[in-house]
């Protein structure tokens, strides 16, 4: 499923516009974008899961073309936890 799809099935089951469906889903995601903005934080939809901030670690690779030893840098990476019910419905 993809956005619009997501946006259409919203707004079938509300019985709002697409429009409106499409400006709550953009809300929501700019909700859980500002909730982890801070490293190490959570944002957490009980019964759904919880997205978490995590901090990556620099660390070594290596370029799979040339063999050559790389550093990659640390990043802020999210993750997501599915809460107990989503994993029981899916």
């Amino acid at each position: 499923m993809n956005k619009a799809e997501l946006v259409e099935k919203m707004a079938k089951d509300t019985k709002i516009t697409k429009a409106a469906a499409g400006r709550l889903l953009e809300s929501f995601i700019a909700g859980v974008t500002k909730g982890l903005k801070k490293r190490n934080s959570k944002v957490t939809l009980v019964g759904f899961g919880t997205f978490r901030n995590v901090y990556s670690k620099t660390r070594k690779g290596r370029n799979p073309q040339t063999g050559e030893k790389i550093k990659i840098k640390g990043r802020n990476v999210v993750r997501f936890k599915p809460g107990k019910t989503l994993r029981e419905k899916i």
